[in-house]
Formats: C-alpha cells, structure tokens, sequence
C-alpha cells in the first residue's frame, strides 16, 4: 500500500527503518526508481546503528538499483568506520562484524592503529573467528580482504611472516610482498607519487598509525649495523606543541627492538619549547648493549643530511637516550616558514647505530 501510495502522492507515511527497507525492496522489484531514491534518502536522515547500517550494507547484494542506494551505503560505511576508528579498542566488538563491517572498517585511512602489522593480525584473527574451514579462508582472505591491508607499511619482519603464513594463498599474497618491498625500496619523493597517483586502491595511503614507519637498512659486518629513516610531515610536528611526542615503529638492531620517539619538550635550562629526538630500546632483559648512534636531518638549501647529534650509550632494556634540542634552535624557529628542516612540508630525521659491544649480563634472581 505504501509503494502504491507513494507512486500516486509521491510521499511514504512512514519514517520507520524497517518499514523503509521494505518499501525499498518492494520498490526495487517492480523498478519503481523514484522510490527507490526516496527511501535511501529517508534512511540516510534517520539516527544510525550498527545493526542498520549493516543491513544498508547488505542490501547491495540483494536489489538491482544498487546504484540508487548507493549515498546511503557510503553513509553506512562512514558511521561504521567512525565507530569502530580505534583498532585496539575495539577489536572485541569489531572481531564479531560480518565481512561487510569488517570491510568497511578496514578500508578507512582514518583507522587509529598501532601499525599496519597490527591490522594484518586483526585479519588472520578474524577469518579464523568466523571461517573454520581452511580453503573457504584462504577464498575470503584473498577475494575480500587481501586488498585492505596495506602491506608497503609493514615491518620487514611482519613481510616474511606473510610468506609463510598457510591461512594465506601463496601466489596472491606473495606479489603483495613484493610490491611492498619495493615501495620500501623507492625515494620518499617517488612513495608520495605512488601514493597520489593511486586513488582508487588505498594500498600506498597511511593511516592514522600510533607508530610511525620508518625504513631501516640493516649491516652485519663489520659490526652490527642500522641506519634508520623516518619521515614526520610539518603539521604532524606542529601537533606535538606543547609536550607531545610521537613514536616510531620498531626495528631491530641485534636482535633486539629499537625505537625513535620525536618530542616537543623544554630545553635542557627550561627557557623555551624544542624539537627533541630520543632512541629507545624496548625489551627488558639480559643483555647489554653499547651502542653508537648518531641523528642527521635533511637540510636546505642542499638537502643533504647533516649531522645533528653523536653519542654512545649502553642500553640495558626500557632505556631511552637523545638530544632535547636536536637542531639548537627554540621550537617557533624550528617550525617557521622559512625553516631550513622542512623540505616541500616533511622532515626527514636519519639515525646510524652501530653495536661496538655486546655482552651477557648476569640475569637477576
């Protein structure tokens, strides 16, 4: 009666969801466009949930004017991808999502994650969650899912556990590890190009990582070696005004986990705010390292990298050390205009460490 009422009045009486999608379902199949249109648009007014926002989801697969409903279908994965922006937080309801939730989630660049590693475990997690039989997995994980993970911002490390990983079918998941080595390999002018040029597929996009990524290189002779690149752009800068700081993703030195953490801090007299650059060792253990590190920054005009900072430290685990004023300068010159640290809106920090020693401590009873 609604449809034949709208279709004679133009006007539905009803400002129920449900009531809604049925009417729209019945629109569909008689190929009534123009309320098809309408109760989209109604639905789209209406306070969202989850539950409704998963059943607008579902729908696409279920009508043939999916082109129609299509506004509200991106309003659905926004309120979904707004919901559930916090990984860590809320892994626990989001593990429980159909595959439309979980895609909607993952495709957002706003997702809060600690690292793109952590959303391709989240992954794993939940085809396990809701598919036990191993080839039925391996269909979703490729068909559906491979894609939203954004492999050139994974760890080296998390990279050659993919090529092992049995849950995944080889030959899809391998090319993503190579594509992502290589995206390491490239120049961060060349990454940023990718990255514009790719619109469509959000592969080479960052999200909102907790932990920066950083490209490491890794040497063995003469001494264990690792020279590390992490890129922060200006306005990531400018939000660590007064006493924020922000920290790198790991990379490992030794066989152990290091750490760079930028800070905007006071310096060492407490007279004004700076640019700091710590590194720091995560695990507690046994073993001692005395490590030589030194901090370079691209500058202008060159934009070479130029020595900053030089140390050693024997780091014990849970230990940090750095430089609170990294480039002598009070924080309102570093983040001027005509700062000569910003290079086309990024900066470019390098840090070199080198294990000179390395010995076995006794372990604590």
């Amino acid at each position: 009666m609604e449809l034949l009422s709208f279709m004679y009045s133009g006007k539905l009486s009803t400002n129920s969801p449900m009531l809604l999608l049925d009417i729209l379902m019945a629109a569909d199949k008689f190929e009534v466009a123009s309320c098809v249109k309408h109760c989209s648009q109604l639905l789209r007014s209406l306070p969202m949930s989850t539950d409704t926002a998963l059943l607008y989801l579902e729908l696409t697969s279920s009508i043939g004017m999916s082109s129609a409903i299509q506004p509200l279908t991106n309003a659905a994965k926004e309120f979904l991808a707004k919901s559930f922006k916090d990984l860590t937080k809320h892994q626990d309801g989001l593990i429980e999502l159909p595959l439309v939730g979980v895609e909607a989630v993952l495709s957002s660049d706003e997702l809060q994650v600690a690292s793109e590693d952590a959303v391709y475990d989240f992954v794993l997690k939940w085809a396990r969650h809701h598919y036990s039989d191993l080839e039925e997995r391996r269909e979703i994980l490729s068909s559906h899912l491979s894609h939203l993970i954004r492999f050139p911002y994974m760890s080296c490390r998390k990279l050659r556990k993919v090529i092992t990983q049995n849950d995944l079918d080889q030959e899809i998941f391998s090319k993503a590890v190579l594509e992502a080595l290589f995206f390491k390999a490239e120049t961060p002018h060349r990454q940023r190009a990718l990255t514009s040029e790719q619109t469509s597929n959000r592969r080479y996009a960052e999200r909102a990582y907790k932990y920066r990524p950083v490209k490491a290189i890794e040497f063995e002779l003469p001494h264990p070696q690792c020279i590390v690149y992490l890129d922060l752009k200006q306005e990531e800068c400018a939000h660590l005004f007064p006493s924020g700081r922000v920290y790198s993703q790991a990379f490992h030195l030794g066989g152990q986990g290091f750490f760079l953490s930028a800070h905007c801090n006071m310096d060492q007299q407490s007279s004004f705010h700076c640019f700091g650059l710590f590194l720091g060792m995560q695990e507690k253990g046994s073993v001692s390292f005395t490590v030589d590190y030194e901090f370079a920054a691209r500058a202008k005009p060159s934009g070479d990298f130029i020595s900053k900072y030089k140390g050693y430290y024997t780091f014990t685990g849970g230990k940090a050390v750095g430089y609170r004023n990294l480039f002598a300068i009070p924080w309102t010159s570093f983040m001027a205009d005509d700062s000569l640290y910003f290079i086309n809106g990024v900066l470019h920090l390098r840090a070199e460490l080198t294990i000179k020693q390395q010995q076995q401590q006794q372990q604590l009873p």
